[in-house]
């Protein structure tokens, strides 16, 4: 730094514009504060939260394939809500075998009363009775089992009530709205997009946001050597995680970011390489989101695509 700031003052009358150059590029260092505070917290939340919630997910399926590996024939899905409230008996499969199919019934009627018969009932019985599923530690067994059950409970309640408070924070934020309306782009990612840069209104360029996000180009070059050129990885690196994970659903979902995946991909001259494309898409992207949060600018497919270079070896998607 202090170089570039000698170098700057020799350069005399060009340093200012030079300096200021170099600003506008420098994303700014800065505490995220109000309402982007509380959302950089609770994107944390909701991270180690799910990370919690795989972790029991796993337990529950290893205690599955210990006690009662029959149990996923008949239920495709252990966390549906009546495969969840047969595994609340906690019974072990020598003891669900002896309970009467009407009292098994009338329990998971209590939350799905459409989709179940005698019939499941009698699949899982006769499955139960062909299991090959451990049967010493019955009482130990059945108190793991409970004990996964009330933590995944708990989990999901935390999540939910954590996705509520999500919505509440987003509307707090102006333009919001118009960037969820972007075909491929959902509540999870503004919400994460906005944790990582925090209030819009402190960056004066994009190119700030993809510095920020480590998609900054640079070449390794020595001497009369030049290397090959790729992006940084110096910024944060789960935004730069961030607009990877969306850009996939956008080349799948929004017409625009497909064409012009299409074209970056399959031009005449200087054709990407699709990681290329995708990180393209990911600057253009943040182009995108700037534009609408910070200027209010709405975003059409249409005109996206009317700005895509034509190419007559090109036919682009409709």
């Amino acid at each position: 730094m202090m170089i570039i700031v000698i170098e700057l003052m020799l350069l005399g009358g060009k340093s200012r514009s030079l300096y200021q150059t170099v600003s506008a590029v420098r994303p700014p260092v800065s505490l995220p504060q109000g309402v982007y505070a509380e959302l950089r917290e609770a994107m944390k939340i909701r991270e180690h939260l799910s990370t919690d919630l795989c972790v029991v997910q796993a337990r529950v399926h290893n205690w599955l394939d210990r006690y009662f590996p029959e149990f996923l024939t008949v239920f495709k899905d252990w966390e549906c809500v009546s495969a969840l409230q047969m595994l609340s008996l906690q019974l072990l499969p020598h003891e669900l075998v002896s309970v009467p199919d009407e009292k098994l019934l009338k329990h998971l009627r209590e939350v799905a009363k459409r989709g179940l018969g005698l019939g499941r009932i009698r699949n899982l019985k006769a499955a139960a009775s062909r299991s090959v599923g451990i049967k010493q530690g019955p009482e130990l067994a059945k108190m793991e089992l409970h004990l996964l059950l009330t933590q995944y409970e708990f989990l999901h309640s935390k999540l939910e009530e954590l996705e509520a408070k999500l919505d509440e924070l987003l509307l707090k934020i102006p333009h919001v709205q118009q960037v969820l309306a972007i075909k491929g782009i959902g509540r999870d990612t503004v919400a994460g997009f906005l944790a990582e840069v925090g209030d819009i209104g402190q960056y004066h360029h994009p190119k700030q946001i993809t510095k920020l996000a480590g998609l900054n180009l640079k070449t390794n070059s020595s001497g009369t050597h030049t290397g090959q050129t790729r992006i940084t990885k110096r910024g944060r690196k789960r935004l730069r995680a961030l607009l990877f994970r969306v850009m996939m659903p956008l080349v799948a979902k929004n017409t625009a970011f497909r064409a012009l995946h299409e074209y970056y991909t399959k031009r005449s001259k200087n054709p990407l390489k699709k990681m290329q494309s995708l990180i393209a898409l990911c600057n253009k992207l943040i182009r995108i989101l700037f534009g609408i949060l910070k200027k209010g600018h709405e975003f059409k497919e249409e005109k996206m695509m009317h700005d895509i270079p034509r190419n007559e070896e090109l036919i682009l998607a409709a």
